[in-house]
């Protein structure tokens, strides 16, 4: 018996080495799809999952019809305030609102631009909007520039600041707060049809609000203050995440400026295609100075540069007509 039981132990004894170097390969195994998994879920969670923060009570589905004349021009009516307006591919007019949009193309070959200008003249601060996508604020909830433009009755509307692809800044829209993380230079729209540009360290939101801000924009950077260019733009930080290109070549570009109160003007610039290389911000403030801003600011570029007129995109994004998703836009439409 004793024999037999020596026999069991020295076989158990020589087996035990291999089963404990399988078990510790399952367990290190495991725990590396594990830590992959977690990593790839947190990808996940930051950059492609919807977060919804708060709903969006819409405000703005007035019905609207156009007719067109033998002539080309589009005569608009919109039932909620009966307004009247004349309208083609490039202009819109009425009593409260003008947008003259006008395709610009500089130098030849390899270096051509290709960009657009909208000249915005408004009655009352009140054209000017914002909207979010899904009527939802929160991170990766994205919509086209146009969807979001349609769903808000927009006569014009260009790409926002993609807010929803961060999670600081300081978020005011249409007077409504709704993020308050200082941490980079910023554009202010107030209700008396001016805009500034700011550092968000410097102004708190309550001030901003007491002083009559409509929308706040947390992007960057500034490209015109006082009339002046700002900088040389060679050392540009707007964020550290994940996946962000640099953005001090020559790019796809959105930026907004203010000539005069409740003027305003409007570029988007296509690039990384064949007829339009884009613009570096060193060229787009020049642009905007050239304009007549006095405070011109740099929105979201790239692939979401888009420009939104009476129910068409009017440049190419991407470079093949084709819009990518973003967070959030500004539009006009007529005030109320």
């Amino acid at each position: 018996m004793k024999k037999k039981l020596d026999k069991l132990t020295r076989k158990d004894q020589h087996i035990t080495p291999v089963s404990r170097k399988k078990r510790r390969w399952l367990t290190i195994t495991l725990v590396v799809v594990l830590t992959i998994g977690g990593i790839l879920y947190s990808l996940a969670d930051r950059y492609l999952i919807r977060h919804v923060q708060v709903v969006v009570a819409d405000g703005n589905s007035a019905a609207s019809s156009t007719s067109t004349t033998a002539s080309g021009t589009t005569t608009s009516t919109t039932t909620s305030t009966d307004v009247h307006a004349t309208s083609d591919d490039w202009n819109y007019t009425s009593d409260d609102l003008k947008v003259q949009i006008q395709k610009v193309q500089t130098g030849s070959g390899s270096d051509q631009i290709t960009y657009y200008v909208a000249d915005v003249q408004a009655k009352d601060a009140s054209s000017l909007r914002s909207a979010l996508a899904d009527n939802s604020f929160g991170t990766n909830i994205t919509e086209d520039t146009s969807e979001i433009a349609a769903a808000n009755n927009a006569i014009f509307a260009v790409n926002g600041d993609y807010y929803g692809f961060r999670d600081d800044g300081v978020i005011i829209r249409n007077g409504v707060l709704y993020r308050d993380s200082p941490t980079r230079d910023a554009l202010a729209l107030f209700n008396d049809g001016t805009i500034k540009t700011y550092n968000e360290n410097d102004i708190s939101s309550s001030e901003l609000l007491a002083q009559g801000v409509t929308n706040t924009l947390s992007f960057g950077p500034i490209l015109v203050q006082d009339g002046e260019i700002t900088s040389d733009f060679s050392s540009v930080k707007i964020d550290n995440n994940f996946g962000n290109r640099s953005i001090q070549d020559a790019n796809p570009r959105t930026a907004i400026g203010m000539i005069a109160p409740n003027h305003y003007v409007f570029v988007v610039v296509d690039g990384r295609q064949e007829d339009s290389r884009g613009m570096t911000l060193a060229e787009l403030a020049q642009t905007m100075k050239d304009l007549g801003a006095t405070e011109a600011y740099n929105l979201d570029g790239g692939g979401s540069s888009t420009m939104y007129f009476m129910g068409r995109v009017v440049n190419n994004p991407l470079g093949r007509n084709q819009e990518r998703g973003v967070s959030d836009i500004l539009y006009l439409t007529e005030g109320k």
